[in-house]
C-alpha cells in the first residue's frame, strides 16, 4: 500500500493525500508537480525513475489506511 508521503522531497511543500500537485516514482519518493517539471525534468534524483501522478486514496479509505506522516526533505538532492 502507498505510503501518501505528506511533502515534497525538494521544497517541503505540504502535500496532502488529496493532492493533484503529488507526483511519485516506482519507490514512492515524493515531489511536488512544480518541482518535478522544473528542476527534476520528471526523473526521480534518488533512482532515476520516471514521476507520475500519485493515485489519490478515497476519503473513506484514509480513515482505515491513514496516509504517512513522515517527511522527507532532501533539499540537496534537487539542485537544478
Amino acid at each position: 500500500m502507498l505510503q501518501l508521503r505528506p511533502n515534497c522531497e525538494c521544497c517541503n511543500r505540504d502535500l496532502p493525500p488529496e493532492s493533484p500537485a503529488a507526483v511519485i516514482c516506482s519507490f514512492e519518493c515524493t515531489f511536488c508537480r512544480d518541482c518535478a517539471d522544473t528542476r527534476l525534468h520528471r526523473r526521480c534524483p534518488n533512482c532515476g525513475g520516471e514521476l507520475v501522478a500519485r493515485p489519490r486514496r478515497p476519503a473513506e479509505k484514509l480513515e482505515r489506511y491513514p496516509a504517512s506522516s513522515e517527511r522527507v526533505y532532501k533539499p540537496a538532492g534537487c539542485a537544478a
